[in-house]
């Protein structure tokens, strides 16, 4: 591997992993601190991928003008499936049960209306890349690590210095104590299930613009999305941005130097290793 290809697979791999990190941040968060495994997250990112693709080739309207629309369209989505949650009890266990069922629904609710071919959301700065010497980056891979970045700072702040992060993270460690010190876990808790929603639809305009569209695509990314929420460590945005990154020069590497088939056994091989030395997550 000569000096070039070596810091290309690098670049590669780190914008990667900001794709996955904006994927697990709200999986992540909503495990964590709501203890709720919610599925659904996948689909609801596919969803606002194909919004985004409809907006954009049908209605000319710009993919960044669409996050402003999908994100408080699908905040409002994820309080209003968290309410269910909240009416019937739903533990963490059922929840993944629950979800997946959301999942199936809206997967087929995708398949209804865009069907099952592949798409591509064309745009006249897909292709586009800027050079640092020899090594190429690509303008949309780079914006959408920028964004989790940015969004990963953004939660880790709302989380450790405002009162409402605290409040969520005193009510996710102990529930009761929090109620006796005013804390209204519910309502805190429905803040940020619409919030771990509305992540997860602008996670999906950016893979409208990198990645292709097929209905099927959902199931592929929900093994490589787990293993990072978890390596990251529950209820961590940093954390899953920081194991995106771990994860996507993995398979940058693999993809590189051995073989592009052996790439999505990198997560789960990484995954398996961090059990080992360290069981509990």
């Amino acid at each position: 591997m000569t000096a070039t290809l070596f810091l290309q697979s690098a670049v590669g791999g780190i914008l990667l992993g900001g794709i996955y990190g904006l994927l697990a941040m709200g999986l992540s968060l909503s495990w964590g601190l709501l203890k709720l495994v919610n599925l659904s997250h996948f689909a609801l990112a596919f969803l606002g991928a194909y919004l985004t693709y409809e907006l954009g080739t049908v209605h000319g309207i710009p993919a960044y003008f669409s996050a402003l629309l999908i994100a408080p369209l699908f905040f409002l989505f994820g309080i209003a499936i968290h309410s269910v949650f909240v009416r019937f009890r739903v533990k963490e266990f059922a929840s993944l049960l629950v979800t997946f069922g959301v999942t199936i629904l809206i997967e087929s609710l995708i398949q209804w209306i865009w069907s099952a071919d592949f798409l591509r959301y064309e745009t006249p700065y897909a292709q586009t890349t800027f050079r640092i010497g020899s090594i190429f980056v690509p303008v949309l891979d780079l914006s959408a690590f920028v964004c989790a970045v940015l969004l990963a700072g953004a939660a880790w702040i709302a989380l450790n210095k405002t009162m409402l992060g605290k409040a969520l993270r005193a009510a996710a460690h102990d529930p009761s104590v929090a109620s006796a010190f005013g804390i209204n876990s519910t309502r805190v808790s429905y803040i940020l299930a619409g919030l771990c929603s509305a992540i997860a639809g602008i996670a999906g305009v950016f893979i409208a613009l990198i990645g292709t569209l097929a209905p099927s695509q959902i199931e592929s990314w929900i093994g490589v999305v787990f293993a990072v929420a978890i390596i990251g460590g529950l209820g961590s945005p940093a954390g899953a941005l920081a194991a995106g990154m771990l994860i996507g020069l993995a398979e940058s590497f693999t993809m590189t130097v051995v073989n592009p088939a052996w790439a999505p056994l990198v997560a789960f091989s990484v995954l398996i290793v961090i059990l080992l030395r360290k069981p509990v997550i």
